[in-house]
């Protein structure tokens, strides 16, 4: 009986990930966000007769699916850009949610039967946190400046903890009947994220060790893994934010990786952490969509009419909300920046701040927040309204993925923000300088070094490194000593070798002369070889 469950859970796994990489694929094909087309397969899949009902465990979602994803996010976020923008960052992370919070409190209020303010803080914290996977995948193929995109991952990554606990304050005024103090408030806030970063950062301080002791990939990726739940579930056992504790010790590890990892080693890492991550993300955003059966079964008492309604209403608002705040909160940050951090800032611009306010799409965390609430309270009653409040947020997270996903490029080109994605302007400098560097190190090395055979090294060397500079900056012969043509005919030639030595690789496997671990080992330095050659990734 036991070995039929599993098997059962088994087949539904694999079919959730066989939908993941159909509809992944589908979406790469008609260039739409992955998460979109996920979200949608997910609805239509739902209807279809024979598709399993699988529900999605806030459980599951909390303990197992957001601390990986959480740390990965913070792992790539870049520092300098983070810092730089942390002042933008918080005041959407927790001035918004706040708001959110307050508006959606006061207008159920007064636009939902039998809501009081109360309720109206439960379904407002709910709605409040953000998911950027959407909106990165957009941003990235539009070419967005970069710095919506740090200020819009950033806030996602801090906002989970300020919904969570204000969703917190929100069911606790239900269970007991009243308000907690403003000062408890604030004190419960400061432990929170003061505990909840200290723990990140002694976690992080105690992997920084345990990295650099060690030299193997597979024992290191699986360090990395333990991590983020390590870091959460530590956070949580003293009740401070984990969702913080993650975020921290992501920042911090990502911040030294060139220091924790060896090449080899960091190239696996990676590599594993980008499958994760689609993986997890894929899984979440189908099973969206698959929880319509229980959200339509579960809220009953309502004509279709009137839940429709709701739904496109309370969406409404919630985006009318966002698009309210984050006008005076990016000229207060713009204030804060210039004026108190002294940065050299520039007065923001009202179509950049539409792009942000336009931006925020919810997520798994918003739906896990709502399946998540208690059934009963404290005397055994049903929680009021709990399957109402699950409708309404499904809508938004359905309304602002689809509307608003599919609408943000055009509403990006419309503003004419969209720009390259060819190479980045940094990345293309920092290529110029370390190659300079190289350069000029030969140069005095060849000097000190002046034998016949060290000399002829030195030189093939030079001509290496002269080659990638003339094909980074653009400069002919009289700058570097290169034909302005040569290098994509060096390039060219490469690829037919490196084409030519696979071939011959598999064909001694073939015959029998090298087995395959040799094989393997032969491409990667091949693969690694032609992806040098590559102008996204050459250095």
């Amino acid at each position: 009986m036991q070995g039929d469950h599993v098997h059962a859970v088994e087949l539904v796994f694999l079919l959730l990930l066989l939908f993941v990489v159909a509809f992944a694929s589908l979406a790469r094909k008609i260039k739409v966000p992955y998460p979109i087309v996920l979200v949608v397969a997910g609805l239509f899949l739902s209807f279809i007769p024979g598709i399993p009902r699988i529900t999605m465990s806030p459980e599951v979602v909390f303990l197992v699916i957001l601390p990986p994803l959480l740390y990965a996010g913070a792992w790539f976020t870049p520092w300098r850009d983070f810092s730089f923008n942390i002042v933008s960052i918080l005041l959407l992370a927790f001035g918004l949610v706040g708001f959110t919070v307050f508006g959606v409190a006061e207008a159920a209020h007064w636009a939902f039967p039998d809501f009081d303010l109360r309720l109206g803080v439960v379904l407002g914290a709910v709605v409040a946190t953000t998911d950027a996977i959407a909106t990165t995948a957009i941003a990235k193929r539009v070419g967005l400046p970069s710095r919506i995109v740090t200020v819009l991952e950033g806030e996602s990554l801090v906002n989970d903890a300020t919904g969570l606990l204000a969703l917190e304050f929100g069911v606790a005024m239900v269970m007991r009947g009243r308000t907690p103090t403003l000062a408890g408030g604030f004190l419960d806030l400061l432990y929170l994220i003061s505990v909840g970063v200290a723990i990140g950062l002694v976690i992080a301080l105690i992997v920084e060790r345990l990295h650099t002791s060690l030299d193997d990939g597979p024992i290191e990726i699986l360090l990395t893994i333990m991590v983020p739940y390590g870091a959460y579930l530590a956070a949580q056992f003293v009740h401070a934010s984990g969702v913080l504790a993650v975020v921290a010790c992501g920042l911090y590890l990502g911040r030294r990786e060139s220091q924790l990892f060896s090449p080899n080693v960091r190239l696996q890492a990676h590599g594993f952490w980008d499958s994760l991550t689609f993986a997890l993300n894929g899984l979440v955003f189908v099973l969206i969509g698959l929880q319509l059966p229980f959200v339509l079964t579960a809220i009953r008492g309502y004509p279709v009419r009137t839940l429709l309604l709701y739904g496109v209403l309370f969406s409404a608002l919630v985006i009318f909300l966002r698009l309210a705040w984050v006008y005076p909160g990016a000229y207060l940050a713009f204030v804060i920046r210039k004026y108190i951090l002294g940065q050299n800032e520039r007065p923001p611009s009202p179509r950049a701040i539409f792009v942000v306010g336009w931006a925020g799409m919810r997520g798994v965390i918003a739906l896990a927040a709502a399946l998540g609430l208690p059934e009963t309270l404290a005397d055994g009653s049903p929680f009021p309204r709990r399957n109402l409040i699950l409708f309404l947020t499904f809508c938004v997270i359905l309304v602002t993925l689809v509307l608003q996903g599919i609408t943000l490029p055009y509403v990006i080109r419309a503003l004419g923000l969209a720009g390259t994605t060819g190479p980045d302007p940094e990345e293309q400098t920092a290529r110029r300088i370390i190659l300079e560097t190289a350069l000029q190190y030969i140069k005095s090395r060849s000097v000190q070094d002046d034998t016949h055979h060290q000399t002829a090294a030195y030189e093939e060397a030079a001509l290496r490194y002269k080659r990638r500079l003339s094909a980074i900056t653009g400069e002919a012969y009289a700058q570097h000593g290169i034909d302005s043509e040569d290098h994509a005919h060096v390039v060219d030639i490469s690829r037919q070798l490196i084409r030519l030595e696979r071939e011959t690789a598999v064909r001694l496997r073939d015959q029998g002369q090298i087995n395959d671990e040799v094989l393997r080992q032969l491409q990667r330095e091949l693969d690694l070889t032609e992806t040098r050659l590559d102008p996204a990734t050459r250095l």
